[in-house]
């Protein structure tokens, strides 16, 4: 316990430090709300992940998932027969993990139509700013991208995203980099244990406030206010229901050949360059990677004999996506010791990588271009940031595992 906790001072202070090295305004940091957010996220981690109710709790969630899941497979099992199933085909990832996003699309449609989500968004979003030192506005902006999507979340500010501050916009950026949205959750839970997806997605809000108040400190009582919002989420509510069904319908299907399509390329790609890598200088790219991200494992307290491949499966989420990583991980999950299976897994759960910056640099430009050309300005430092949240997170709940 005692080696677990130094770790766990030593991640804090390596976070501060790299955090602090690229603060817009050191000066303007107030500890206290560093110090506020990391309490309550240990007390939030512990009670998670170390009682009875939290267990609980955790169990239901992962447990209405699976239920949601199985669901979806019906639907999917209609469309292409037992092909997801057969056992001569193996695993199929299109089919088991992408097309379920479909039918959860749907229940967030649902929602979202009446009215519960922008409830739970606006009520979630207000207790944050509370214990954050956030803005309404921001702490707002870090639960809608979770309901929203990483992209889908900037359209609900289409008609401020042009009038808010650079802070703000990078406040906003980083933060819908650094979570994932509900849609995919389902995906996720069936590559890797579903408790610490749910952990991950609150420790990442509170490890993005964190990590955003020393790099991008500034005084949230002059900028934009909640009360502001120029957002109708009732837009839904004015349409039909089943138009509203079908467009969320759509938008799942859309996102599962989006991220399928990213999947081949980026898997094809990491193969050619692995292939390159060992023919020039015989080691494969993914470990030299492994060796790049080899100190932050270790800070992880990740066992020695497993460093290594936990830097790859870091290294792997940074040039690709999550997905990428997670297939990693669950095809090696036995035989990684607990610890490991937990920190890696949180670290796992966010958008941080580099076709994020695309992603959320094209969106916000489509919506306001002035503001989109602000936030391609400092898109490397929003990755930056990004993969300090899941570290954070992947710190946090290591204290605990």
């Amino acid at each position: 316990m005692i080696s677990s906790i130094l770790f766990f001072i030593l991640g804090i202070i390596v976070v501060f430090i790299l955090a602090f090295a690229l603060s817009y305004d050191r000066k303007n940091i107030k500890y206290k709300w560093l110090l506020l957010i990391m309490a309550v996220q240990l007390g939030l981690c512990a009670i998670l992940l170390q009682t009875h109710f939290g267990v609980f709790l955790m169990s239901a969630i992962a447990n209405i998932f699976n239920f949601l899941i199985l669901q979806a497979h019906v639907g999917v099992a209609f469309v292409f027969g037992n092909i997801g199933s057969n056992q001569e085909n193996g695993f199929v990832l299109f089919l088991n993990v992408l097309m379920p996003i479909v039918f959860i699309s749907a229940i967030i449609g649902i929602l979202q139509y009446l009215k519960v989500l922008p409830f739970v968004i606006r009520g979630v979003g207000y207790l944050l700013s509370k214990v954050s030192g956030m803005g309404k506005l921001e702490s707002f902006n870090a639960v809608s991208s979770i309901s929203l999507g990483q992209a889908e979340n900037f359209i609900a500010y289409k008609n401020i995203i042009g009038h808010v501050s650079p802070n703000v916009l990078y406040t906003m950026a980083a933060t819908a980099m650094s979570t994932v949205s509900l849609s995919i959750l389902g995906s996720y839970m069936i590559m890797i244990d579903a408790r610490y997806v749910c952990v991950a997605i609150i420790m990442n809000m509170f490890s993005t406030f964190f990590v955003l108040h020393i790099i991008n400190p500034y005084d949230h009582t002059k900028e934009i206010s909640y009360e502001q919002l120029e957002v109708d989420y009732d837009c839904d509510s004015k349409r039909a229901f089943f138009i509203v069904l079908s467009e969320y319908i759509l938008d799942g299907f859309k996102i599962a050949v989006v991220v399928a399509a990213m999947l081949i390329g980026f898997m094809a790609l990491i193969s050619m360059l692995n292939s390159i890598f060992d023919s020039v200088f015989g080691i494969s790219f993914q470990n030299v990677l492994g060796y790049i991200f080899y100190p932050f494992a270790w800070i992880l307290h990740i066992p020695s004999d497993e460093l290594l491949f936990a830097g790859k499966v870091m290294g792997t989420k940074l040039v690709s996506n999550e997905f990428v990583a997670m297939l990693m991980m669950k095809d090696h999950m036995a035989n990684l010791t607990a610890h490991t299976q937990a920190v890696m897994s949180v670290f796992l759960v966010s958008f941080a990588n580099f076709s994020s910056i695309g992603i959320i640099v094209g969106t916000i430009y489509s919506l306001n271009k002035k503001a989109g050309e602000i936030v391609s300005g400092f898109g490397m430092k929003m990755l930056y940031g990004a993969m300090l949240v899941s570290f954070l997170s992947a710190i946090v709940v290591g204290l605990f595992i």
